[in-house]
């Protein structure tokens, strides 16, 4: 490596856990967003970085819009996609993305969320996690946009909107999620459908991301009794499965190791003292290393 290589790398690695993380919660996927590191580095590599006078603000617009671009192509090859897509789980103990100190850092890399941010469209979803989880001021998130800060400020209300009208079914404190997803698991494992019956709320929805890797469920389990019935046949006593508690994407989860080596992660959302939706990714490309 020249070094100039080096010095560029070298300002690149000291912003790195930053751009990791937003360019996570842009997409979502972990290899997608290394791939994003890799060509951007590959950017700052070529522009003359002495007339750079904020190498992390500069380095934060062209992993916005490197994300955006992969948003943007992703679209038509989800059409494609074998069931639900879930976000990509990431271990954060400890935590890739940098220190989770912050409320908003931690939530805005929950599984529920980012799959709620799919939902969004692409500048949407950019300037609610420049906003939100950065703390971006909009006149900066314009400069990286190329938009207007109204424009901005509008975009981020519309997500906002959207955002906490999906929330309303995500409210439970992280020790409340931590007692009910262990509740939920136990009493699959034993087959004991009234103790998950009393877990779950009346309206609750499971998505299972197999990805067509995996047998798993294609559509979106709807009601509690689809739901309760469901897992208690594949995790029921008759089933050999090991759990590993962990924390993925800042919350609470479960890693289930079936007897042939298949892998399932299980994190929940609940509000009310129930639980509100499951969320299985069982699809291996998806999943942390085996160990």
């Amino acid at each position: 490596m020249t070094t100039e290589a080096a010095e560029a790398a070298g300002a690149l690695q000291a912003h790195r856990p930053m751009l990791l993380g937003l360019a996570y919660r842009l997409l979502g996927s972990r290899h997608d967003a290394e791939d994003v590191l890799q060509e951007a580095y590959l950017r700052w590599l070529g522009v003359d970085r002495a007339t750079v006078a904020e190498p992390r603000r500069y380095l934060s617009r062209v992993v916005t819009r490197l994300a955006m671009d992969r948003l943007r192509a992703r679209q038509t090859a989800r059409e494609t996609y074998v069931g639900p897509w879930l976000p990509e789980p990431v271990p954060t103990e400890p935590s890739p993305f940098g220190p989770l100190d912050r409320a908003e850092l931690r939530d805005s890399l929950s599984t529920a969320l980012l799959h709620v941010l799919e939902r969004l469209t692409p500048p949407e979803r950019a300037v609610y996690v420049l906003h939100t989880a950065f703390d971006l001021p909009y006149a900066e998130i314009a400069e990286i946009l190329d938009r207007t800060p109204e424009d901005c400020r509008q975009l981020h209300h519309r997500a906002a909107t959207r955002v906490r009208q999906e929330r309303r079914r995500f409210t439970a404190s992280r020790s409340e999620r931590e007692r009910l997803l262990e509740a939920f698991l136990a009493a699959a494992r034993n087959g004991d459908l009234t103790t998950l019956t009393s877990l779950v709320a009346a309206d609750v929805t499971a998505w299972n991301d197999g990805g067509g890797r995996v047998r798993s469920a294609r559509n979106p389990l709807r009601g509690a009794d689809r739901v309760v019935r469901f897992y208690a046949g594949i995790w029921g006593p008759r089933r050999e499965w090991t759990a590993r508690r962990l924390e993925l994407n800042g919350e609470p989860a479960i890693l289930l190791t079936r007897s042939d080596g298949g892998r399932y992660t299980l994190t929940v959302t609940a509000a009310a003292g129930r639980i509100t939706g499951v969320y299985v990714v069982g699809n291996p490309e998806k999943l942390p290393p085996a160990e």
